[in-house]
This record gives C-alpha cells, structure tokens and sequence, in this order.
C-alpha cells in the first residue's frame, strides 16, 4: 500500500516519479537491492504482508507450467498415444492401442494430433500479449487456464480424430496466455542476483513435464487413455480459479487499467490504493478492461510488432531458437519409439523420461546458475548458448552412433543436459533485448515463430521421412545434425550490438511523471478531492 502524500507536497523530483515506477515485489531482506536494480526507492513491506511472496508466486508459476508439459509428454507415450492397428498377410488384424489405435491414425495424422495445439497458440498468443495493455495480465492468465482446463477434459470425450484435433487446438489458446505473461511476471520478481536462476527454475518446468508425462502415460494408458486428459484437467482446474480469485499482479511497463498512476506489483492487506487512492482491492480483483478501441489495439500491435523484428538481437536469437526447438519437438514425440526399434527398449517410455528428467532439471538449472555467475549480459547468454548446443549436438549425433544401449544412454545424457542448458539464456536474451513493455509480445512472437518453424513441422516431417526411410538411426541422426546450425546462428549473436533495454520504460517514466507533476497533481489526475 503507497502512502497518500497529497497534503505534503514533495521537492524531490526524483521521489516523485519513482513512486509511479512500477515495483517488483521482494522480501524485505532484498528490497533494498530490487530498488537499486530498478533505480527506483523500493516499496515499504506492509505491516501485514501478504502470504502472496515472489518465491511462492514462483513455485505456483512452476507448477502450471509443469502440467501444461506433462499434457505434451502423456500424448507423446506409448501408452496413451498408442500403436497402429496391424493386419499380418493371412488377414489376421491386432486392434492397436491409445489413440493412434482407437482412431486408427496413420503416422502423419498422429503426428498432426501432437502439433494440432500450435493453431491455437499461433492465433491467440499474439492476442494475449497485446491485450496486456489493455486487460490485467494477470487476469488474462486466468482467462487462459480456464480455456486450457476445459479443452484437455474435452480430450478425454472425443470420438475421432477431428474432434481431438480440434480439442488440441483450444489447449494452444489456452497455453498461450500463460507462456506470455508468466516469464515476465518472474523476471520483475527475482531478485537481481538470481535472475536467470528463477527463469532457469521456471523452463526447468519443460523437460522435466514432458519426461514425468512419459511415465505419467505409460502408466495410465493400463487404466484408459482418456483418464490421462481427465486427470490433468482436474489438477489444472484450481489454478485457473486462483487466476481470478487472487488481486492482481502489475506488471512493470505497463499501468494498471483504469489508473492514472501504476500501483505496486504485489499487493496485500484487504484493500489496494493506487498513489491517488482512487483504487481499492475490491477494484482492482475484477477483470478490468480500459477503453482501447480495436483501431488503436491494431495501430499499437503493428507498431510494436515492427519494433520488435527490427531488433536483430531478437531475430537472431529466435533463428537459432527455432532450429533447436525444431529437434527438441521431434525428440520429445519420436524419442519413445525410435529407442523402442533401435535398442528394442522393453521400457521406452519410462527410460527416455527418466534420462529427459534428469539432464533437463540439472540442465536448465546449470544454464541459469551459470550466466548468474558470469554476468548475466546479452554477448555472454549467446556465448553460453553456442557453446552448450554445439557440444551437445556432439554428444547426441555420437549416441545414435552407438549399437549397444548403455553407450547410447550415457552419450544421450551427457548431450541433453548440455542442450537443456539454454533454456534460461535464450529466454533471458527474449525478455531483455527489448523494453518491458514489448516483454511479453517478444514472449509471444518467440514462441509462436519456435513452433510453427520448429517443433510444429517437426513431429509430421520427421514421421514422413522415417516412413520413407524405414530406418530410425538415420532419421535420428539426420534430425540431430540440425541442432548444429541453431549453434551456428546463435553464436553469430555474440559480435551483434546488444543493449539491455530492462529500465527502459522505467527511465522514460520518471522523466515525464517528473514533468507532469509540476503543473497537475497526480490526485487530481485521477478524479480525488485533495481538500
């Protein structure tokens, strides 16, 4: 809660205008350090705080993020996506399993089903970002999950392989509010030392929810695999209520809707002033939506769309993104099946999660502990990213090289988790090559472009090629020697100018509250008697 200062004007400019720079919310024990990092005087802890801290906002974003790719990694398991029906020459037929069976899915049809979600995620992403401006971002990730919540229960009750498809596509637009908004809403919390750790943290998320959905499958598939999209929606369903349940959060770079002055990120007690108290908790808890007509919504997206592919650090760094989603997508839909026919893996589904699990948590993990420790600047995150895929590739293009499974298995691990290592450095080089306002559609292009170019295609293409092939090891080396040129371009990225814009907004801010505050008084700008 701000202090209401009208009856005491303040001399000091800089005060003045720091008071509207939005906050990231920290524990006291950071707050003077989070001020510093944001050349703003951070925000006085209230006297009773909300249970509602950064590390707790962090664990719950995690956990959403968790579900959402264990959804990717169920569909992708022998046990829930299943194997086709197969007729011998005598005419005899076996009657498949999971979806691929029941529906009797050829493999590029199979592969549509796990792609069919990036329709969605295409159209509503962009979407989401710009309505940030416009609708509390907060609010609009609980706009999302709810979505995401009913389109995955719907998986369970289809009956063919349009209506699958069709529930796949709602569960992109559900997905891609969170993908948005979420990243940001991290990176104003961490504390500055900690930065791409948290972001590490959070995309640890990825691997890790995709390997547990390996086994989450193979283990429900014996029960139904309908049982899997049910379960995961009931697991989802409390945080898409707790989208709209809980205040909402504020977003640096952007003002709270309906406003005149930006409130604090975090708020507690059983009401939320903004600097003119003109807003109260009871407020601000609904799904606030200001008076951005679609002419000056489209103006703003396009400009700010030209903004952002006119920065080239972006472009570079999502061309080597895409390459290397590109085969990671492949992997995580193919990886079960093609251990299953090289090495004859009896368990395909729970070794291949197992390893991903392993090597992406401690992958991810290393990428963000890693750049934290030798400075966290653009130039070094496309050092780490280099150097990590390009060792990486080595290791998984030599593991299909071998003909006996545990040199696979320890070749494969020691390349996964050098490749996991780029997951908070790419995202950190999304999040702070551009200002904070364009933060989360820089978010939203990075992963439309990463899916529709990279694991979209990849899942029916590398279907198609090993249909015509015949031959698993060589499509699994053809599809690893593309991780090489993502090495390539993103090491192109270290001899680009790169500035970190992260206090952008924040320094333009200042100098026009600065300005405006010597002719009208922010109070009166918002409509309150200051008699």
């Amino acid at each position: 809660m701000v202090e209401d200062k009208s009856e005491v004007p303040d001399q000091n400019p800089k005060s003045e205008a720091s008071s509207v720079i939005p906050s990231r919310a920290v524990p006291p024990d950071t707050e003077k350090e989070a001020g510093k990092d944001m050349g703003t005087d951070a925000v006085s802890p209230s006297t009773n705080p909300s249970w509602f801290t950064p590390g707790r906002l962090l664990a719950i974003f995690c956990v959403i993020n968790l579900i959402n790719y264990v959804d990717r990694g169920a569909i992708a398991s022998n046990g829930v996506n299943g194997s086709r029906r197969t007729c011998s020459e005598s005419g005899t037929c076996s009657s498949g399993t999971g979806i691929q069976g029941q529906f009797n899915l050829n493999n590029f049809e199979d592969g549509v089903i796990s792609s069919a979600f990036m329709v969605g995620l295409l159209v509503a992403s962009p979407i989401f970002a710009s309505s940030a401006k416009c609708v509390n971002p907060f609010r609009l990730i609980g706009v999302g999950l709810t979505v995401w919540t009913l389109a995955v229960a719907f998986c369970g009750f289809s009956f063919n392989f349009w209506s699958i498809a069709i529930a796949r596509m709602f569960v992109g637009v559900g997905e891609a509010s969170f993908i948005s908004l979420a990243p940001p809403f991290i990176d104003d919390n961490a504390p500055p030392s900690k930065r791409i750790a948290w972001l590490g943290t959070f995309y640890m998320c990825i691997p890790t929810g995709v390997a547990v959905g390996y086994v989450y499958g193979g283990l429900i598939g014996h029960h139904g695999w309908r049982w899997a999209f049910w379960i995961e929606a009931l697991l989802m369903l409390p945080f898409a209520i707790f989208g709209f349940w809980m205040k909402p959060l504020y977003m640096k770079g952007f003002l709270p809707v309906g406003s005149g002055a930006q409130k604090s990120l975090i708020t507690s007690g059983d009401a939320t002033e903004s600097e003119g108290g003109g807003s109260t908790g009871s407020e601000i808890s609904t799904l606030e939506v200001s008076t951005c007509s679609v002419s000056s919504a489209t103006a703003t997206f396009l400009g700010d769309m030209k903004e952002l592919f006119l920065e080239k650090v972006f472009v570079v760094n999502v061309l080597g993104y895409i390459a290397y989603n590109f085969v990671i997508g492949a992997y995580s839909y193919w990886g079960p099946k093609a251990g299953y026919n090289i090495y004859n893996m009896k368990n395909a589904d729970y070794v291949f999660g197992g390893v991903t699990a392993i090597c992406g948590i401690l992958g991810s993990l290393a990428g963000g502990f890693v750049l934290d420790l030798i400075s966290s600047t653009l130039p070094n995150a496309f050092k780490l990213l280099s150097i990590s895929t390009l060792v990486g590739a080595a290791f998984c293009f030599g593991a299909f090289c071998m003909k006996g499974l545990y040199a696979f298995l320890a070749l494969f691990a020691i390349g996964e988790l050098l490749v996991f290592a780029t997951q908070a450095p790419v995202n950190f080089v999304c999040l702070h090559c551009v200002k904070p306002s364009l933060r989360p559609l820089s978010m939203a292009i990075s992963t439309v472009l990463i899916h529709v170019l990279g694991d979209v295609p990849s899942s029916p293409l590398v279907g198609l090629l090993q249909d015509r092939i015949n031959n698993w090891r060589k499509t699994a080396l053809i599809l690893t020697s593309i991780l090489f040129i993502a090495a390539i371009v993103w090491f192109l990225g270290v001899f680009l100018k790169s500035v970190d814009r992260y206090k952008e907004d924040s320094e333009k801010a200042a100098v026009s509250v600065v300005k405006k505050s010597s002719s009208t008084p922010l109070l009166k700008e918002n409509g309150v008697d200051t008699a």
